[in-house]
This record gives structure tokens, C-alpha cells and sequence, in this order.
């Protein structure tokens, strides 16, 4: 059975808001040069999923490797840079992608060469079918270090972005009072460890929720720790992705889970910036 499509919170960040809440985050102090070389790793965020059809991936539409000029992707802010990586970014990032599934990807990385990775997973690591399935955090550490130690050996001069998982409890705040939103969600079981009874305000179901959040925050902390072991080649976004605010309009109407165009361009924008910015 496919894996629950990755959650994409970050899809609902409004753009116009971006360059006013990133006004003073510091970026990497010396990024050196802009690569010439990219990979994508990650879910179905990055696959750029529902971003402009029914349940296919639109990796042109990508935040990350993406072609399309309505996304100012990583790629396209670097290609302004260094006209060296036309050509030459390469997705390799699977829609329903979790933690386990990253040393793999990390080693299909390697074989491309490239100079610069950037990987966003987690979300399906805690958006699974009940609160019971979400992956310990032990685990998702686990799955981490080894796809960061496979990158580290294979490519020792690349810089890595580790982007946070989106908060999980916010598409439930703006999507919960949306019908449409609602029924989708129930009809295709979207994220059921957070969005089961989307309405009900019994203890129990907030207390869920909360503990859903803390395991997203939970993996957000490895993350960050994973990044600060690797060393200076590995850059974390301090959380500019969980903490970003977004609307239910930013995302998808095929599923009102995952980012639209304009969701992919703000995700851009935020992971982009509190990065290496280049």
C-alpha cells in the first residue's frame, strides 16, 4: 500500500508575508560559492506533489530542484548565481517517503556528484494513519545519521540543508472549520494521527494533537543536533519552516494537504533563506 503523500504545511505560507518575517534571519555567515550541482531528497513536498493536478507529482513545481518560474526555487535563486548548474539538479526525493527511506536516497545523492543536497523529511514520519504509527524518535535519529554519514563519505565537500518538518497542529487550526477541507480529509484518510475528529474539542483529541506537535518539535530537535555533529557543510534551518505561518488557500484543493504553486514558492523562500542563502 503507498504511504500517506507527505504533509505540506508550509504550503500555505503567504508569499507576501515572506520577505517581511525573514527580515533579519541570519544565514550561514560563509556559504562560499554558489554550487554548480544539486539533489533533492526528501517526500512528496519536494516531489512537488498535487501541486497542479490530481495526485501526480509536479517536481517542476519543486521549492527545492524545480524548473517552473511561478516556484523561485533553490535551483533557480542559485542558477542566477552560477549559470554552472543549468542542467544539473536532480530530484531525487519519492512522494511517501519517511526517515527509513533516506540512507537509500542518500546514496543515489552520491552517485550524482552533486555540491549542494537539501532534505526535507518527517512529515510522514508523524502524519501517519494513527498516533500509535508515528516513528519513535530514536528511530527517525537513527535513519538520519546514517543517510548524513553516507553524504559526509560520499560527497565531503557539499552542503547539505536540513530543512524542519512543517507544523503538523497548524493545518489542523486553519483547515478544522473548512468543510470541504474536512470531508476530504476523512474521505482519504489524510493524516489521521492529527486530523481524526478534526472538530472535537474533548480532552482527549486535544491531548492528541499536542502530542503530535511535541513528536514533530521531537524530530525538528534531532535534526538540528544531527546537522550541528556533521559539522559546517550542514546547514539547519533553525526552524524557519515549523515556525512559518500559513492559510489553508495556500494549499492544494485536491487534497488540502499538500502545497500548491504558491505554497512551493513561500517554502521556497523560507528554507531558502534561512539556509545558505547564496
Amino acid at each position: 500500500m503507498r504511504k500517506t503523500p507527505a504533509l505540506a504545511l508550509a504550503s500555505g505560507f503567504a508569499i507576501g508575508t515572506v520577505a517581511a518575517l525573514l527580515v533579519g534571519t541570519p544565514a550561514v555567515a560563509d556559504p562560499g560559492p554558489p554550487p554548480g550541482s544539486m539533489a533533492s531528497m526528501g517526500d512528496s513536498i519536494t516531489r512537488g506533489f498535487n501541486a497542479s493536478g490530481w495526485f501526480s507529482d509536479w517536481p517542476s513545481r519543486s521549492f527545492s530542484t524545480g524548473t517552473t518560474t511561478g516556484v523561485n526555487s533553490h535551483y533557480r535563486r542559485i542558477l542566477a548565481k552560477n549559470p554552472a548548474i543549468s542542467g544539473r539538479n536532480f530530484n531525487d526525493a519519492v512522494s511517501g517517503a519517511n526517515a527509513a527511506d533516506m540512507p537509500g536516497q542518500a546514496t543515489t545523492v552520491v552517485g550524482r556528484g552533486v555540491q549542494y543536497v537539501t532534505i526535507l523529511i518527517g512529515a510522514n514520519d508523524a502524519c501517519t494513519s494513527s498516533e500509535a504509527t508515528m516513528t519513535p524518535v530514536a528511530t527517525f535519529r537513527g535513519h538520519i545519521d546514517t543517510a548524513l554519514n553516507t553524504l559526509k563519505t560520499g560527497l565531503p565537500n557539499a552542503k547539505v540543508a536540513l530543512i524542519s518538518v512543517p507544523d503538523v497542529k497548524r493545518l489542523w487550526q486553519v483547515g478544522k472549520d473548512n468543510s470541504s477541507a474536512r470531508n476530504t480529509w476523512s474521505l482519504f484518510g489524510i493524516c489521521q494521527s492529527m486530523l481524526a475528529n478534526p472538530t472535537s474539542t474533548a480532552q482527549a483529541d486535544e491531548d492528541r494533537r499536542n502530542r503530535v506537535r511535541q513528536r514533530v518539535i521531537d524530530f525538528n530537535a534531532q535534526l538540528a543536533q544531527a546537522c550541528a555533529v556533521y559539522g559546517p557543510n550542514c546547514d539547519f534551518d533553525d526552524n524557519a519552516v515549523f515556525n512559518f505561518p500559513f492559510a489553508l488557500s495556500h494549499v492544494s484543493t485536491w487534497d488540502y494537504f499538500h502545497p500548491n504553486v504558491s505554497g512551493q514558492n513561500a517554502l521556497a523562500g523560507a528554507s531558502y533563506t534561512a539556509g545558505f542563502n547564496w
